[in-house]
């Protein structure tokens, strides 16, 4: 074998003794967004060479004004600024408006939807209907919250920031109100204002939670609550007015109904519970049971005086959009013109409707009379008070009488024109011409009169 044969079994030998070199991972952060990898994504060779190239047309112009004025313009100096410009004060400044940006741009919890919701129960129903007023109304609420959200970040400055004695800082609305200053509770009070406070929690049963319990109750169920349905009347048309005495009454039986089936239950059920009459000692329970009392009679008497404040502003005048429309008939019997139903007839429904209001919710039981379940029932003083209801009726009367002026006056129209025909005027003068002789024009003339 000769020698070159040799070397190359050899190499071949060495060559099989070899190892693989060893795997070399990734590095882990090779998906991290780092500031190398960033660089070199973010990396285009078109804007390097247009860089370099604007700066070799600026450096070219930079020498062919070299070569036409013979010098470089020499750069002006920086200004000197006066020492106020970099005084305390300003820094104070500056830091201040800094950290007012701070504040102002934490979040701000917005304005509660219930508070614009009582907002907008204020406003008449009248004042809401109308395409523009609802444009209107949107525009007040986005004013009203943003202005809640204006005070709301002043506040907040206000209260964590104190503004630094700088004339040029922009003025904040003025400083927030003062907190009222109370009494001196401190140990020569406090004996007193102990004192005084349990004689409020004795004998001032408003403040028991079970009144408060109660007040919340009546609340919540009689807030946007009328007897009467009144929104749709006027779109019914034309109808009777026993009609119409009808469908409210029956109205305000089922609604009568519905207050003594859910809200007087849950009313009970507040005062059958242990912790009802805690702290009340048994000698003031006549007291707190009064107190219940007028609460809920001051609760229904609110509930009927909204209801009928609310019919009467069906007739009202000036807002006729759900003023009711009446069917009348004008009739001929008996020798006379009259209309049906009378005036008098619609007055009285009308006033009628009024009283059957006042008639509800006049028999709810105490709370006592229903505990004690005796046979002899003690009832709420739910009855209107007596100028609620004569100024419902006299202001219904004038609103009937001035709705009905131009029917009247139609009625009066067709009696004097045609009662002579109808009470035996016409008759008599036929009579007394035919007994009379006249020429044939005669004739002819007061017959075509006739």
């Amino acid at each position: 074998m000769s020698d070159s044969n040799k070397a190359a079994i050899a190499a071949e030998k060495e060559a099989l003794k070899l190892k693989l070199p060893p795997i070399v991972h990734p590095p882990e952060d090779i998906g991290v967004d780092t500031p190398t990898q960033r660089k070199l994504l973010n990396y285009r060779r078109s804007k390097e060479q247009q860089k370099t190239i604007n700066e070799l047309v600026v450096d070219g112009a930079k020498r062919n004004i070299d070569r036409r004025l013979g010098k470089r313009t020499p750069s002006s100096p920086e200004p000197d600024y006066p020492p106020a410009m970099t005084s305390e004060i300003k820094k104070k400044g500056l830091n201040y408006i800094y950290l007012k940006k701070c504040v102002e741009s934490s979040p701000i919890v917005p304005i509660q939807q219930e508070w614009l919701d009582h907002m907008l129960m204020l406003i008449p129903e009248s004042l809401k209907k109308g395409k523009k007023r609802e444009e209107l109304l949107e525009s007040l609420i986005d004013e009203v919250s943003s202005d809640f959200e204006k005070s709301m970040k002043r506040h907040l400055v206000q209260s964590v920031l104190v503004k630094p004695p700088v004339k040029w800082l922009e003025d904040e609305g003025g400083p927030l109100p003062e907190s009222p200053v109370g009494l001196d509770y401190s140990n020569p009070w406090h004996s007193s204002y102990l004192q005084t406070r349990n004689q409020i929690l004795a004998n001032l049963h408003i403040v028991h939670p079970t009144m408060r319990m109660l007040l919340d109750l009546g609340y919540k169920t009689f807030a946007n609550t009328v007897l009467l349905d009144l929104t749709g009347i006027r779109a019914k048309g034309p109808i009777d007015c026993e009609s119409l005495k009808d469908d409210l009454s029956i109205q305000a039986r089922k609604a009568e109904e519905k207050i003594m089936n859910t809200w007087y239950p849950k009313v009970i059920s507040l005062f059958t519970k242990k912790e009802a009459l805690e702290g009340i000692k048994s000698e003031k329970l006549d007291a707190f049971y009064n107190c219940v009392s007028t609460l809920m009679s001051n609760q229904l008497k609110d509930l009927l005086k909204r209801t009928v404040e609310g019919f009467v502003k069906l007739f009202d005048q000036e807002d006729q959009q759900g003023l009711p429309i009446f069917k009348m008939e004008l009739t001929f019997d008996d020798d006379k013109m009259e209309f049906y139903p009378t005036f008098q007839d619609l007055e009285d429904v009308v006033l009628g409707l009024v009283e059957r209001i006042a008639e509800a919710l006049q028999n709810v039981q105490t709370i006592p009379s229903w505990l004690s379940g005796t046979s002899t029932t003690v009832n709420l003083d739910t009855e209107l008070p007596e100028h609620v209801l004569q100024w419902a009726l006299n202001t219904l009367k004038v609103a009937v009488h001035q709705n009905l002026e131009g029917a009247r006056k139609h009625h009066e129209t067709y009696v004097a024109k045609y009662s002579w025909l109808l009470d035996g005027t016409a008759d008599e003068l036929i009579e007394t011409f035919q007994a009379e002789d006249h020429t044939f024009d005669e004739y002819t003339e007061d017959l075509f009169i006739l």
